[in-house]
């Protein structure tokens, strides 16, 4: 445990060494955690409704349920995030996610699965900082931490127990809830991964059938205790305010490059970020990339232990994702190949229509790490059954290992520092603004490139409600068949600042872009608009004062207009 917690902190030791710094590469989804923190700690202190709010995306709200609402962490870090802050709160989720990760599969593979220590070590650390899982450590905390995995599967094998059916049956029933509260995505891949093992042992294993009275009774009680406890949340998802139809074509055709199997991570100690380009859509879905070594390590793996029906179910269900992973069509070092991959006949399907492809190759990794356990629980059974040859064995093996694992040993996490929450907003210096239910609308307004007003609001305790924000949301424009945004659909006003964001530009202010602009800050019931630092902050300053006739006042850190008289 204690190297763990070594490599948990080696990988987010630039946040801990420099509080103000963030995740350089993904600072939007590290704000929207920060901001789920706060959800949670509002629920708990305030009774908040839990699955939806309406702090973010006012007038409407957002379908928590239908976006990462890590339930299952926030409400019990309730305590510290009320102490220490939001991003304190982020940085131990993502930091202890991983820690907890490796703890876990640690407890299943050394007294359930392989029954020996040292192997449980290495393949636990496998599973738990392996490239894939280090690169969604860039502000992806609800996906590193995949300690409910190992317990579900434990949970899972021990429903053959005769005599206890409804006692593993509800105990498998509650972790499989704690994992929905967490990932629900996780949650499919792990349903998926142990059907398939489970088939094959059947299969495999005859002595095992005897078993399936009790196994069958416990699965039907786990099912039915988990469909009661989830029947609720899961229809606010999927039937809810703010539920959407999958998600867009283009996120769907996130895929995993076949090329990026066998290359090296940017945040491996033998990759960086110029062999990395190209190969993944970005530096938090690198979802693959085990190095040449390690893949030819895992396949002569499968070829020794293909007695082990248990192995070759493992290598079945690592081939199945990989093939899933690569998408709607193969791409092969960067270019389309024009090959339809299996996902295409599979990705309008429901459920499936709200999975990102390429997240299937994350999947590989707890298999490699299970194979590499039962590799090495091998060696030590050969090395012991020939003690005249221990030594070598041990050399080989170590030999091997180090040339298949040090090149994916993992960096620290890239920081930048962030940009102070300004004074404006910590000091409450919005409060007067919003008397009578109004809401703050931030320049520019957030979205997936801008969510640092989803900080500033988690940093109030989710007090300063802000329009629009980052989540997932249904297009509900005619025509779009409520296929999911990351964020509310456009607004004239808002599509002109997302025009001065990107441009620097301010487009032409007409007649009628001063009236959608009343017409929108009207509708995101708006008391006071901040604008605080971006570097085309002069440009959006520019295009706020024509729109609105309106001179800002600098306070606090921000550009302030007071629109009360343009919105009661």
């Amino acid at each position: 445990m204690l190297s763990f917690a070594l490599l948990g902190f080696w990988v987010t030791a630039r946040m801990w060494w420099n509080p103000a710094d963030g995740i350089r590469d993904n600072r939007t989804d590290m704000a929207q955690f920060e901001w789920m923190m706060a959800h949670g700690a509002r629920v708990v202190s305030e009774f908040a409704y839990p699955f939806s709010s309406d702090r973010m995306n006012v007038p409407e709200s957002v379908n928590l349920m239908a976006n990462t609402s890590v339930l299952s962490v926030s409400l019990p870090m309730t305590p510290i995030t009320l102490l220490f802050g939001t991003r304190a709160a982020f940085l131990i989720f993502l930091t202890f996610g991983m820690i907890a990760t490796a703890t876990a599969w640690y407890f299943v593979l050394s007294r359930v699965l392989v029954g020996s220590r040292g192997p449980a070590w290495l393949g636990a650390t496998f599973c738990a900082y392996a490239p894939a899982m280090v690169s969604h450590a860039n502000a992806h905390p609800n996906i590193v931490s995949q300690f409910v995995v190992p317990l579900i599967i434990w949970r899972t094998l021990r429903l053959a127990e005769p005599g206890r059916w409804l006692r593993n049956g509800i105990l498998l029933a509650l972790v499989i809830v704690w994992q929905a509260f967490l990932n629900l995505e996780i949650l499919l891949m792990t349903a998926i991964g142990l059907g398939v093992v489970v088939v094959a042992l059947a299969i495999g294993r005859p002595e095992l059938r005897r078993s399936a009275r009790p196994f069958l009774a416990g699965l039907g009680v786990a099912a039915a205790v988990s469909a009661v406890l989830l029947a609720y949340p899961l229809y606010v998802q999927f039937f809810g305010p703010g539920a959407y139809n999958g998600l867009s074509w283009l996120i769907r055709g996130y895929s995993t490059d076949l090329a990026s199997f066998v290359a090296y991570a940017r945040e491996s100690l033998a990759g960086d970020a110029r062999s990395a380009a190209g190969l993944a859509k970005n530096p938090t879905e690198e979802n693959a990339f085990f190095g040449w070594p390690l893949v030819i390590l895992v396949a002569a793996l499968v070829w020794w232990l293909r007695r082990d029906v248990v192995v070759i179910g493992l290598a079945v269900l690592g081939l199945l994702f990989a093939l899933l992973s690569l998408g709607r069509e193969i791409r092969f070092d960067r270019r389309e190949t024009g090959i339809p991959g299996p996902w295409a006949a599979l990705e309008d399907l429901p459920l499936l229509h709200s999975v990102v492809p390429t997240r299937w190759a994350l999947a590989i990794t707890p298999i490699i790490g299970l194979l590499l356990a039962y590799g090495a629980a091998r060696v030590r059974e050969l090395a012991t059954d020939y003690p005249d040859r221990r030594s070598q064995i041990r050399f080989a093996t170590a030999t091997v290992l180090a040339m298949a694992l040090v090149p994916v040993l993992p960096t620290p996490l890239p920081t930048k520092r962030l940009e102070p929450t300004p004074e404006f907003v910590t000091s409450g210096a919005w409060r007067p603004y919003l008397a009578g239910g109004r809401a703050v609308v931030t320049l520019p307004l957030p979205d997936t490139e801008y969510a640092d007003p989803l900080r500033w609001s988690a940093q109030t305790r989710l007090e300063m409600p802000i329009a629009r924000g980052y989540f997932l949301g249904p297009d509900t424009r005619p025509g779009r068949d409520r296929i999911a945004l990351f964020t509310a659909p456009p607004r004239a006003t808002s599509s002109f600042f997302g025009t001065i964001r990107r441009t620097g530009e301010v487009p032409p202010v007409t007649a009628q872009a001063r009236r959608e602009a009343v017409q929108d800050l009207r509708y995101w019931r708006a008391g006071v608009v901040i604008l605080g630092p971006h570097e085309h902050a002069d440009a959006l300053r520019t295009g706020m004062t024509e729109l609105t006739d309106i001179e800002p006042t600098y306070i606090g850190g921000v550009w302030v207009w007071d629109v009360r008289s343009l919105t009661d």
